[in-house]
C-alpha cells in the first residue's frame, strides 16, 4: 500500500462506520417519533392550530442531530488522541469526557479478563497451558504453514462448511484482521489492525482454535501502543515463540515482536526505521523479515533521506539482531531452507535475491558475501516466495495492495544458480499477483488481482484452469491447497472452494459483516485448513472458523 492511499483510504472505517452508518438509524428514530406523534391525517391541523408546535420539533431534531455530530467528532478525535491500551484523560476543558470514561472502563474489563485468563493458565495459577505435541509441528508454522505456502495441515480438506465460531476484539469492533492466522492444532495466533487517522494500532492474541475463546491479547509495549499489523504471524517448531512484523505501508520506526506463545508475554522487540508488513521465516534459533520503504505516492520513488529497505535476521533465543542487509522494498515474505534466505525485492527492486543467512563473521572466514545471486523480474516482486524442491516460485506485477495492475506473471527460478526456469506469458495471468503460489503435488495455484484463481503445472507453467472468485475484486490472499481442493479468498470477503483437478466452484461462502460488506477491499487473511476446518480473518467480520461436514 501507498502512504497517500492509507491517509485517504483511512478515514473510511472510523469516519463511514462510526458517524454514518448510525445516521439512517437516527433519522429513521425521528420520522418514527414524528409518525407516532402527528399522524398524517392531524399534521395539517396541527400546523393550522398549533403552529408553534412543528417549530419547536423541529428545533429540538436539530440541536439533537447538532449534539450527535459534536459529541461523535468529538469521540473520532478522542479515539484518535487516545488510541487502544493508552492512558485516557478523563476531563476536558468543558468537563467530564464521559466517551473516555467509557473507554477507560472497557479497557479495564478487557485488562481484568486478560489477568484472569493468564492467572488461570500459567503454572501455579489454576490448570497448565495447552501446548501443541511434538508431532503437530515438526517445523515451524510460517506464513502459509510452510515453505510450499499449501496453507494446509490437513491433506483431506473439507467441504459443506458450517460456521463453528466467529471472534471479533470486543473492544475493538471496527479492527480488521488482515493477517494469516498461524496454529499449532490447539491454539490459533493472530493480529488486528485499526486505522485511527493519522496514526495506525494493531493487537496480537490467541485464541482456543476449538471454541474460539479468547487466551490472551497483546496491544502495547513498554514503547507504547502497537502499530496496525499486516505481517503474519509465525512460531517455532516446538510451539514455544511467536514472532510478528508491525506497522502498515505508512507506519515509521515499527518493530519485529516475539511473545511466549503460551501467555502473550512480550520477550524482545527489534526497533526500525520501517515498517515491517512482510511475514517472518523461522529456520533453527534464526528469524528473517523484510523491512519494506515507504515511497512517494506521484512517483513511487523514496523520498531523500529515506531507507530503501533491508531483510533483518535475528536470535530468537536472545533477540539479539544477527545481521541486515540492504534491499529495495523487500516487503515480500522470505523462505528460509537450508541455510538460504529467499526474498523479493519490490518497487525499485524487481528482483528475487538469495542470501546466506551466516553471521558476518562466519561468510568473512569462508571467504564468502552474503548475495548469492540477483534475478530481475518484470516487474514489482511483492508476493511472499515459495520453495518446493529446486524451484524458486513467485508472483509479480504492477499493483499494490490498494490497486490491482494489469500485468503480472509467475516466474520459477533454480534454486542453486536463480536462473529462470519458466515464466506464464500474459495469456494466463492477466493481472498483477500479490498472492504467494501455493504447491500442492505437481501443481501451483495462485490468486490474481482479476478476481481468478489459476492453476499452473509446476514443472512447466502451463495453465491448467482458471475459475473466477469475484468479478469485483482481486484474490490477493494466499490461496490453501489439499490433495483434492482449493480453498480462495477474495478481496471483498468471499470464501470460495474449488475442485482442484478442474477449478469447478464448489461452494462459497461470505465472511465480511452483511452490514459492512468491507469499504476499502482488504480481506487478505490467507485461509488455513486444520483438523476438518477452515480458518481465515476478514476486513469487518472478523476471524471465523468453518467446519466441515466431511
Amino acid at each position: 500500500m501507498f502512504e497517500s492511499d492509507l491517509h485517504t483510504l483511512a478515514v473510511v472505517p472510523i469516519v463511514v462506520n462510526a458517524g454514518t452508518a448510525l445516521l439512517p438509524a437516527i433519522v429513521a428514530g425521528v420520522v418514527s417519533v414524528l409518525g407516532v406523534l402527528f399522524r398524517p391525517d392531524q399534521w395539517k391541523r396541527v400546523m393550522r392550530e398549533k403552529p408553534w408546535v412543528p417549530i419547536v420539533v423541529t428545533v429540538c431534531v436539530a440541536l439533537s442531530l447538532g449534539g450527535w455530530f459534536f459529541f461523535s467528532g468529538a469521540e473520532t478525535a478522542a479515539r484518535a488522541a487516545t488510541p487502544r491500551g493508552a492512558p485516557v484523560g478523563l476531563t476536558t476543558s468543558t468537563g467530564l469526557d464521559w466517551s473516555a470514561i467509557a473507554r477507560e472502563y472497557v479497557r479495564d474489563q478487557h485488562r481484568r479478563a486478560h489477568e484472569a485468563q493468564t492467572k488461570a493458565t500459567t503454572p501455579g495459577g489454576g490448570a497448565s497451558v495447552k501446548t501443541p505435541a511434538a508431532s503437530r509441528l515438526q517445523q515451524p508454522f510460517v506464513f502459509r504453514a510452510n515453505m510450499e505456502r499449501s496453507g494446509s495441515l490437513d491433506p483431506s480438506g473439507p467441504t459443506q462448511l458450517k460456521e463453528r465460531w466467529t471472534w471479533r476484539d470486543p473492544e475493538d469492533p471496527f479492527a480488521m484482521y488482515l493477517s494469516s492466522l498461524a496454529t499449532d492444532g490447539v491454539n490459533l495466533y493472530g493480529a488486528s489492525a485499526s486505522l485511527v487517522p493519522p496514526d495506525t494500532f494493531g493487537a496480537v492474541f490467541c485464541l482456543d482454535a476449538s471454541t474460539g475463546q479468547l487466551k490472551w491479547i497483546v496491544s502495547e509495549s513498554p514503547s507504547g501502543p502497537f502499530k496496525g499489523i499486516f505481517s503474519s504471524p509465525a512460531l517455532t517448531a516446538d510451539g514455544k515463540y511467536l514472532v510478528i512484523g508491525e506497522g502498515l505501508h505508512a507506519d515509521k520506526d515499527s518493530a519485529m515482536l516475539c511473545f511466549e506463545a503460551a501467555t502473550g508475554k512480550l520477550l524482545w522487540r527489534i526497533e526500525t526505521t520501517q515498517h515491517l508488513e512482510s511475514s517472518p521465516a523461522i529456520e533453527g534459533d534464526l528469524v528473517v523479515i523484510g523491512a519494506g520503504a515507504i515511497e512517494r505516492m506521484q512517483d513511487k520513488k523514496v523520498p531523500p533521506g529515506g531507507d530503501p529497505g533491508f531483510v533483518l535476521a535475528v536470535h530468537i533465543s536472545t533477540g539479539k539482531e544477527a545481521w541486515r542487509y540492504p534491499v529495495n522494498d523487500p516487503e515480500s515474505s522470505p523462505a528460509l531452507v537450508d541455510g538460504i534466505c529467499y526474498i523479493g525485492s519490490g518497487v525499485n527492486g524487481n528482483a528475487v535475491v538469495a542470501l546466506r543467512t551466516d553471521s558476518d563473521e562466519q561468510l568473512k572466514a569462508n571467504g564468502q558475501d552474503r548475495l548469492i545471486w540477483r534475478t530481475p523480474t518484470p516487474f514489482p516482486a511483492l508476493a511472499a516466495v515459495t520453495v518446493v524442491g529446486d524451484l524458486v516460485l513467485v508472483g509479480c506485477g504492477d499493483g499494490d495492495f490498494i490497486r490491482s495492475g494489469p500485468n503480472g506473471v509467475v516466474m520459477a527460478l533454480d534454486r542453486k544458480t536463480g536462473e529462470v526456469k519458466w515464466q506464464t506469458d500474459a495469456k494466463s495471468i492477466k493481472a498483477s499477483v500479490l498472492s504467494p503460489v501455493a504447491v500442492g503435488g505437481n501443481v501451483a495455484v495462485v490468486g490474481v488481482g482479476n478476481g481468478s484463481v489459476v492453476a499452473l503445472d509446476l514443472q512447466t507453467g502451463k495453465a491448467l484452469w482458471a475459475q473466477q472468485i469475484s468479478q469485483a475484486a482481486p484474490v490477493n490472499a494466499g490461496c490453501a491447497v489439499t490433495d483434492n481442493h482449493v480453498y480462495a479468498l477474495s478481496a471483498d470477503g468471499w470464501l470460495a472452494v474449488l475442485d482442484k483437478s478442474d477449478g469447478k466452484l464448489i461452494e462459497k461462502h461470505f465472511l465480511n459483516d452483511k452490514s459492512r460488506p468491507g469499504e476499502l477491499g482488504m480481506t487478505v487473511s490467507a485461509p488455513v485448513i486444520v483438523d476438518g476446518r477452515v480458518y481465515a480473518g476478514s476486513e469487518t467480520g472478523g476471524i471465523h472458523a468453518l467446519q466441515g461436514a466431511q
